[in-house]
């Protein structure tokens, strides 16, 4: 009896520990979020003198002996919005982020599919294949310039499609390995029997392959939206023109010549993490669920 209330007791202790260690984390995480969106409510003089508090709790003693009462304010916003550009940006980073998602992921699966089932042994398969596998231990450091000069070279440079083309070829290595990798799992009797049946190939990737790979596909459009919504250093060298550029590009703005003007720099750094927010929030259930499918499928 003893030893079970002993265990009774140490498991308990456990669960406080692991929820204390939770609780910190989320404190952690979710303060910093609260803290600039609080301080973007705030004026430049507000922030230095109450870097902590809520907005429009501070007085100021003037040298006349008047006292400056803050209060909340919006105006950050509507000069940050403007200033910055962001609805040209938004929808800039909207689209480069659809377009590169749904391509890649699409073409992936039907690259994965031709890896893994259709021709799966031949040499150039494997020879295509490593090539991929290579493209993913490339940085884009190493890249860059290369890839301006081709651009440059094709004529594409300061273009919507100038900019989608590197995205897509970036975004297609690490696709094309999860993908195949995953295929490769799935019964080739379920591929075999439909083919017996009279399916072409078109038909088995739409309704066999590609619906049981709804794990990969999810875990693809994380890192691709996350990736390509926050990149930053290749369409700076593959754009001029601030109506190309995207929305990381407008909030570094603030880091420049307002550096010092802390409310509208907040305020644009709030801009730029409400889309990925609300990406969280929408799509939360199916993001959880596919990343643990995909952990039991492994």
């Amino acid at each position: 009896m003893a030893n079970i209330k002993d265990k009774s007791w140490k498991s308990h202790l456990g669960m406080v520990i692991v929820y204390a260690i939770l609780i910190v984390f989320t404190v952690l995480a979710i303060y910093p979020l609260i803290w600039l969106s609080l301080n973007s409510f705030k004026t430049t003089t507000e922030f230095q003198l109450n870097k902590l508090g809520l907005p429009g709790t501070v007085e100021r003693l003037n040298a006349d002996g008047s006292i400056t009462k803050f209060k909340p304010t919006v105006i950050n916003y509507v000069d940050a919005w403007t200033r910055g550009k962001f609805p040209i940006l938004i929808f800039n980073s909207v689209l480069y982020t659809a377009v590169t998602t749904i391509v890649v992921i699409i073409f992936s699966f039907m690259s994965g599919f031709a890896f893994a089932k259709i021709r799966p042994n031949t040499k150039t398969t494997k020879g295509l294949y490593g090539s991929y596998v290579i493209g993913i231990l490339m940085t884009l450091q190493s890249i860059m310039v290369p890839l301006f000069l081709v651009i440059n070279w094709m004529g594409l440079y300061d273009t919507r499609i100038g900019v989608l083309i590197p995205y897509i070829g970036i975004g297609m290595p690490m696709g094309v390995y999860l993908a195949t990798e995953y295929i490769r799992s799935i019964p080739s009797a379920l591929v075999e029997s439909a083919r017996i049946d009279g399916a072409r190939y078109g038909k088995i990737f739409t309704s066999i392959i590609f619906p049981m790979g709804k794990p990969v596909a999810t875990t693809l459009a994380i890192l691709s939206v996350t990736g390509t919504w926050n990149e930053f250093m290749l369409i700076n060298i593959l754009t001029s023109n601030d109506k190309y550029k995207s929305l990381p590009v407008g909030v570094q703005k603030f880091a420049g010549a307002l550096s010092s003007d802390f409310g509208k720099q907040f305020a644009a750094l709030v801009i730029g993490l409400i889309p990925m927010l609300l990406f969280y929030l929408v799509f939360r259930k199916e993001i959880t669920k596919g990343v643990a499918a995909g952990a039991v499928k492994g």
